[in-house]
């Protein structure tokens, strides 16, 4: 199956649905991203401090597709901000992934605590002119960061990736990033899987034939944001990528649109402060 693209502010066309590995083990990754490449998804997130980086690059040579028919993300760990560690950060990545060009570079978050992450984006912006990777980005930025980071520099980030799913929609952070020209990419589009038992999504799912995962992500899509879900179980991984046979009618739309909480899953960026160092 093939998956639409989007096309990011500097021309990089990334795939709109991408395979999350957080909390994928080191030891059961290179198997899983084998796995999600042969089902036919092209676009595989990872990160530093995830610590499986090394996976996803033995399964990027293990062939199951070519290298340049892959769309792969990593991100800096909040350890290492600064121009000059952010610079040698990447060179661990690229290492430790075992290709010389990454697609899409992200500072994982901005610890508004260190105050560095203007430095961090510089490091980041030469390693954009040096060839060394084809897109930058930004993770867990609200607006106040992008804001700051626009005026106080040269490249506006092609994404921001951040907690999007139907119980907590982050309106606000989503306008900035669109205002900017940025791209969303939602992680945890599905709410780890806490949101799936919500009766909107179970409707739509038993109306349309399809699993509440699809009506979801199905979601996500046709708002224009970029999604990396993840599971270990082969249907599901089948099925999350399987979104581009049908639409949701506006009234779907509007009931998903209703479920906003505001409440998030995961840390909060104002005030998140930790290393993701070992």
């Amino acid at each position: 199956m093939s998956t639409p693209t989007i096309t990011l502010n500097n021309g990089v066309e990334i795939p709109q649905v991408g395979f999350g590995t957080f909390q994928v083990t080191p030891d059961e990754t290179q198997r899983t991203v084998e796995d999600v490449l042969a089902v036919g998804y092209r676009h595989i997130d990872t990160a530093a401090g995830y610590y499986n980086e090394a996976g996803v690059g033995a399964a990027l040579r293990a062939g199951v597709v070519p290298r340049d028919d892959v769309f792969v993300t990593t991100k800096l760990r909040n350890g290492e901000h600064g121009y000059d560690q952010a610079l040698r950060a990447f060179e661990d990545s690229r290492r430790a992934l075992g290709i010389d060009v990454v697609d899409l570079y992200l500072i994982h978050w901005p610890v508004p605590t260190q105050d560095l992450y203007v430095e961090t984006w510089r490091a980041l912006e030469k390693l954009l002119a040096d060839g060394a990777v084809r897109a930058i980005g930004v993770s867990n930025f609200l607006p106040e960061h992008l804001d700051r980071l626009v005026r106080e520099s040269d490249v506006v980030p092609a994404v921001n990736q951040i907690e999007v799913h139907p119980t907590y929609q982050q309106p606000t952070t989503q306008e900035a990033s669109t205002r900017h020209g940025i791209a969303v990419e939602a992680y945890s589009p599905l709410g780890q899987g806490h949101d799936l038992r919500s009766a909107p999504l179970a409707s739509t799912a038993k109306r349309l034939g399809i699993t509440p995962g699809q009506v979801a992500l199905r979601w996500h899509v046709q708002a224009g944001r970029i999604v990396i879900p993840k599971s270990i179980s082969p249907d599901r991984i089948r099925s999350n990528l399987d979104l581009f046979s049908f639409d949701l009618p506006a009234e779907d739309l509007a009931a998903i649109d209703g479920l906003d909480t505001d409440h998030r899953l995961g840390a909060d960026p104002a005030t998140a402060a930790f290393t993701q160092m070992r």
